[in-house]
């Protein structure tokens, strides 16, 4: 490099460090934590040896790894909820607030599309045309929004106590849809009603979205004020649900004449509603007497979580890392594991550091190479601003 290049590079201003936490920060934490627990168990998934995965380690891996996906759901919920409480302030009326809401569903309806349709373009010629309709989590996430938009009509203090009712109507049905006979329905509506290992369908996962729009219509009643107050009997109630859901579901009676614990029951859908609880009541503690005003790389994760998504699922599910498809060992995974999340944090930083770094790609007069080092510089400033 000349010295004109080397010029440039330490004249390259250090990233700004993102904007301060605000008092629901708490809630990208938690966000990010999910992303954390979804990339190993994913990366394990994809990766670990066959005659591995009888093995504890596996076992528990994807154990823990059923989580982020209700916890994706319940926040979107949250932020779902914020938005419908928001459109109220502004004093617009009903027609108006549920036009809003079902904007946001329809865009995380094209999202989830798009996001299909390059999974299977990249997939050509092994990927069959039917995964573009696959239901995956943001179909999932779509037709909830979509169908609770309605929910916009009512107030912030009335939605609080009608989405709670709302989830727990919607995970107790869930056996009793599942055990519908759906032979002559067409398929497409099956994979989004009826509970089905492999996918993400209405019921129960909606059950999460709703809780999640209760949720967060009580944190804005609450106020800032108000929230430490709120997170403390978030805790008690999630420890509450999590021996009421073990509770129940142990009992030798039950009241439905067909259940699966782990696809369509109710006592799973209130377990991992209490564990979200837990987890959102750590996070806030840890975000407002721990982290504070510093940076958190898990809560980096947290705020660019579809694009990690996105990303990640392509990078482990596709072809880029073929060669190590069910070859690995239990280290080797976890290392894999490491580089998958330290690849996704560095992905994430240049995401809300990109206009700096857009800034320098199209820097002119600067040679290529230069302005790929300066993209480096960026990023590791950035990386030390925190």
């Amino acid at each position: 490099m000349n010295s004109n290049s080397n010029s440039i590079v330490h004249e390259a201003k250090p990233a700004k460090a993102s904007r301060p936490g605000s008092r629901l920060g708490f809630l990208d934490w938690t966000r990010g934590l999910a992303a954390v627990i979804m990339l190993q168990g994913h990366v394990f998934h994809a990766f670990t040896a066959t005659e591995l995965r009888s093995g504890p380690h596996y076992i528990l891996s994807q154990f823990v790894g059923g989580m982020p996906p209700a916890i994706f759901l319940f926040l979107t919920g949250v932020t779902f909820a914020f938005l419908m409480d928001s459109v109220e302030r502004k004093g617009l009326g009903g027609g108006a607030r549920f036009l809003a809401a079902l904007r946001r569903s329809g865009y995380l309806f094209a999202l989830a599309f798009l996001f299909r349709l390059q999974m299977w373009l990249f997939g050509l010629p092994n990927s069959p045309w039917t995964d573009v309709f696959k239901v995956d989590i943001l179909n999932s996430m779509g037709l909830a929004l979509g169908i609770m938009a309605i929910m916009s009509v009512f107030q912030t203090v009335e939605r609080a106590r009608l989405c709670a009712l709302l989830g727990i109507v919607i995970a107790a049905a869930s056996p009793l849809v599942s055990a519908l006979s759906w032979s002559s329905a067409p398929p497409l509506l099956k994979a989004y009603l009826a509970p089905d290992p492999n996918t993400f369908s209405f019921f129960p996962w909606a059950a999460f979205v709703a809780f999640g729009m209760s949720a967060g219509s009580i944190l804005r009643l609450a106020g800032r004020e108000g929230t430490d107050k709120v997170l403390q009997w978030t805790a008690l109630l999630g420890l509450g649900l999590i021996a009421g859901g073990r509770y129940f579901a142990d009992l030798p009676l039950s009241l439905y004449p067909k259940s699966d614990f782990w696809l369509n029951s109710p006592s799973l859908i209130l377990i991992k509603l209490g564990v979200i609880l837990v987890i959102a009541a750590f996070a806030y503690l840890w975000h407002e007497h721990v982290v504070r005003e510093k940076w958190s790389w898990v809560r980096q994760l947290g705020t660019t979580s579809l694009l990690v998504y996105w990303v990640h699922t392509e990078l482990v599910y596709g072809r880029w890392l073929w060669i190590l498809r069910d070859a690995l060992s239990v280290p080797q995974t976890v290392v894999v594991a490491a580089a998958v999340i330290g690849l996704m944090l560095g992905l994430s930083i240049l995401r809300t550091q990109w206009k700096e770094v857009k800034g320098h790609l199209s820097a002119p007069g600067v040679p290529f190479g230069t302005r790929l080092t300066l993209v480096a510089v960026t990023v590791r400033d950035s990386v030390r601003a925190r």
